[in-house]
Formats: structure tokens, C-alpha cells, sequence
């Protein structure tokens, strides 16, 4: 088995549910590291969600504030998320345009 270290950066995430990271069908992957900025002035509420391959999608984090012009590091001490074969993880906001979202994972392939 093949693996790979990368990142992923998606800016200015908002209202919508934004696919961050899918899994391909062949492919299982581990979240090393994931952050979030906020880039208002406001504290903003985000949310981390994970879909299964069945499409059930469940809350990582829910409706957790982060402070104006600050970076929330959502896996600590060694945490980690694992992802099956089609899993999506999901980034949302309450305010429009307002997260940056930097995703550090492993994929085995």
C-alpha cells in the first residue's frame, strides 16, 4: 500500500456545507491535523461534519464559536480522524465567506 502526506486549503467558507475532503473508492484516509481561522471581525460559529458511505452525516464538532480573527485547532493532542472509502468531511460557518479551513492528512492508497 501506497501513502501519501497532503494538505488541502479551502478558503472563505460560509453558510453552505463545503466538502473539504472526499475519500476516493479505493482510497482510506487518517486527519492528522485540521484548523480553522476566522477571518471577520465577529465571532463565528462552525461546524465539522463527516458523511459515511452511506450517507449518513453526523457532527464532529457542533456550533463551536471562534473568536474574531483567530484559529481554532479542531484536532488536539495527537487526535486523529480516521475515513473510509467515500466519507466526506464537511466545514460550515454561520457567517458567509468568514473560515479558512487547512486540512493535513494521510492517504493510504
Amino acid at each position: 500500500m501506497a501513502t501519501f502526506f497532503k494538505n488541502k486549503v479551502v478558503k472563505e467558507i460560509g453558510t453552505v456545507q463545503v466538502p473539504i475532503y472526499e475519500v476516493g473508492p479505493s482510497t482510506r484516509a487518517t486527519v492528522i491535523g485540521l484548523s480553522l481561522a476566522n477571518l471577520t471581525s465577529s465571532v463565528v460559529s462552525a461546524n465539522v461534519l463527516i458523511a459515511d458511505d452511506t450517507s449518513v452525516t453526523g457532527y464532529y464538532l457542533k456550533d463551536v464559536l471562534i473568536p474574531p480573527n483567530s484559529t481554532l485547532k479542531v484536532l488536539n493532542g495527537g487526535e486523529k480522524i480516521i475515513l473510509a472509502a467515500t466519507n466526506i468531511l464537511y466545514v460550515q460557518a454561520d457567517i458567509d465567506g468568514s473560515l479558512d479551513c487547512v486540512m493535513s492528512f494521510v492517504e493510504i492508497v
